[in-house]
C-alpha cells in the first residue's frame, strides 16, 4: 500500500495509507449509518399500539388533511395553534415547512414528497420556486423540487438521456447551466422561469430520500390523527429537555401563559424557542380533551410518559434536575418494598440527592409520604 506522512509532516511520526478514489469507485461500498429519531419514534408507536409501520395506510384522507387543515384533530386555531395541523410531525412541523404547506395546499402524497424536496434544498424554494408559484407561472407539481425532476422533465421534452442527466447533475451541485445547455433547453420548449430556476439552485435533495422521509412522516401523522394518546406519549418522551412539567400539571391555562410569556420576549434563546415548540404541542394535547396526570412516586416511569386513565403521566426525568441515575434508583427501590417516608427514599436511593427530593416534593410527587420515619412512628404511637 502507498504510505505517506499526513500533510507531509515527517516529524510527526504518523503514517497513513490511501488510494486514489478512481481505483475504489467500483469496488468499495460506503455505508452511512445515520442516527435518526424517526425510526425510533415509529418503533415506540408500534410498541404502544401494536400497529406496525407497514399496516399504516399511506392514502388515508383524514391524515392527508392535517397537512392543510387543523380540523381533523377536532380543534380550532387560536393565538397559539396555527394552521395546518402538522405541528410535531417530522419534516412538516417546523414554521418554515408549515408555511410551505399553507402556500401550496398539497392534496396528494406526491405533493408532500415535492415539499420535502423543496424544504431540503438550497435556493430551491425561497427566491425560486416560491416566487414562480406566487407569480402564477407554475404549480407545486411543475416546479423543480428534487434533482430527479430535471432529468425526467428534460427527457420528456425531447433532450437525450445523457444530456438530461448531465444537466441535472450540474444543477443539483450548484454549478448552474452552460450556455449551450440553455440554448438546447429553449429549443426544446423549456420556459424561461424553468431555466432561471436551474441557475439559482445550489443543492437539491434526491427523490428517493424525499419519498422515504415523507413515508415515515405520514405514518407518524396517521398516529396523531387516529391514535393520539400513543402519538403524544412518544412525542413528549422524546422532548424531555424542553417539557415544562410544572406548567403541564398546572393545566392548560398555565401552559398558555408560559407560551405567551416566551413569545412576548424581544429576543429568545435556542432553548426558549425549543420550549415554545413543546408548549404548543402541550396546548394542542389539552385542547383535544386529554390531560397530564400528576407525577407519582410509584406510577411514574423513569424516562417515558405512560398512558394511564385516558391521560399521560410524566416520567421522573421530565422534571428539571432529575437525572436518569436518580430516577432509576427510585424505580429500583420502590419494587422491593413501599417507601415509609421521604426520608426513607433518601436513605435507600443513594442517587436521589436532596435537590432531587426537593424537586419531587415541589411537584407533588411525595404528597402521600410523611417527611420522616420518626414522624410516622410518633403518629402511630399517638393513634
Amino acid at each position: 500500500c502507498a504510505i505517506q506522512h499526513p500533510a507531509d509532516d515527517v516529524k510527526g511520526g504518523l503514517l497513513t495509507t490511501h488510494f486514489e478514489f478512481k481505483y475504489l469507485h467500483d469496488t468499495l461500498l460506503k455505508l452511512d449509518e445515520l442516527g435518526h429519531d424517526v425510526p425510533t419514534i415509529i418503533r415506540h408507536l408500534q410498541n404502544l399500539s401494536g400497529i406496525g409501520p407497514q399496516d399504516v395506510p399511506l392514502d388515508d384522507k383524514e391524515t392527508m388533511r392535517i397537512f392543510t387543515d387543523i380540523s381533523p384533530l377536532g380543534i380550532e386555531t387560536d393565538d397559539i395553534l396555527e394552521q395546518p395541523g402538522s405541528a410535531g410531525i417530522p419534516e412538516f412541523g417546523t414554521k418554515n415547512a408549515r408555511g410551505m404547506l399553507m402556500e401550496t395546499h398539497p392534496t396528494t402524497f406526491e405533493g408532500l414528497v415535492r415539499i420535502s424536496g423543496l424544504s431540503h434544498g438550497t435556493d430551491v424554494w425561497r427566491n425560486n420556486a416560491q416566487d414562480v408559484i406566487n407569480a402564477g407561472l407554475a404549480t407545486i407539481n411543475d416546479v423543480i423540487s428534487v434533482r430527479d425532476d430535471i432529468t425526467t422533465k428534460l427527457i420528456a421534452m425531447g433532450l437525450d438521456n445523457k444530456t438530461s442527466f448531465t444537466i441535472s447533475e450540474s444543477v443539483r451541485k450548484g454549478k448552474g447551466l452552460k450556455p449551450e445547455w440553455e440554448d438546447s433547453m429553449r429549443e426544446h420548449g423549456l420556459p424561461e422561469w424553468y431555466i432561471d430556476s436551474c441557475k439559482k439552485i445550489k443543492y437539491m435533495f434526491p427523490r428517493g430520500h424525499a419519498v422515504a422521509y415523507t413515508m415515515m412522516s405520514f405514518r407518524i401523522a396517521w398516529f396523531k390523527v387516529h391514535h393520539p394518546l400513543e402519538y403524544y406519549c412518544v412525542y413528549f418522551s422524546n422532548r424531555l429537555d424542553s417539557f415544562d412539567c410544572a406548567a403541564a400539571l398546572a393545566g392548560d391555562g398555565a401552559i398558555c401563559k408560559k407560551y405567551r410569556d416566551l413569545k412576548a420576549l424581544p429576543k429568545r434563546t435556542a432553548v426558549e424557542e425549543d420550549a415554545m415548540i413543546t408548549l404548543e404541542i402541550m396546548h394542542e394535547f389539552c385542547k383535544r380533551g386529554f390531560r397530564f396526570l400528576p407525577m407519582d412516586i410509584y406510577q411514574s416511569d423513569v424516562k417515558s410518559f405512560t398512558i394511564q386513565d385516558g391521560g399521560l403521566r410524566p416520567p421522573f426525568m421530565a422534571l428539571s434536575g432529575v437525572g436518569e441515575a436518580a430516577a432509576q434508583s427510585i424505580a429500583d427501590e420502590r419494587v422491593k418494598e413501599p417507601f415509609m417516608s421521604q426520608e426513607d427514599i433518601s436513605l435507600r436511593c443513594g442517587k436521589a440527592s436532596s435537590a432531587v427530593l426537593q424537586s419531587l416534593r415541589e411537584i407533588g410527587a411525595l404528597d402521600a409520604l410523611p417527611e420522616s420515619n420518626q414522624l410516622d412512628l410518633f403518629s402511630g404511637l399517638l393513634a
